[in-house]
């Protein structure tokens, strides 16, 4: 299986508790969170449930987005078919491990986001 470089650390315990997958997939899911709205349709879809709910930063309620836990992610595509805002591109596995802290803007997964990708300015 190709490595999860998009991975900080441990999951968290909750996270970690839902099955894992049996076997890599060729495609992943990976939710651009510049364009989610946090409408959660996809989360009705996914036959796995690995799409997380991200709260706001300081209310659950307020600018909630949503997260794919790739290491559950099936690649079956269903969340990107429903996404009403177009937001779920699919990409290779090993691609989309690659692209998803370019695009993730806050992670409830343990993920790696733009901000750890992105060399701060001076």
């Amino acid at each position: 299986m190709t490595d999860n470089t998009a991975r900080k650390g441990p999951r968290p315990e909750l996270i970690a508790q839902k099955p894992e997958r049996k076997r890599e997939p060729r495609q992943l899911a990976v939710i651009n969170q510049n364009s989610c709205t946090g409408c959660e349709a996809c989360v009705i879809f996914c036959p796995v449930d690995c799409i997380e709910t991200v709260p706001g930063a300081d209310w659950a309620q307020f600018q909630t987005v949503v997260e794919v836990d790739i290491e559950r992610c099936i690649g079956c595509a269903l969340c990107a078919k429903h996404c009403p805002w177009d937001t779920i591109p699919m990409f290779g596995y090993a691609e989309g491990i690659q692209k998803a802290p370019e695009i993730t803007r806050r992670s409830i997964c343990n993920q790696k986001t733009i901000e750890d990708v992105t060399p701060a300015e001076s």
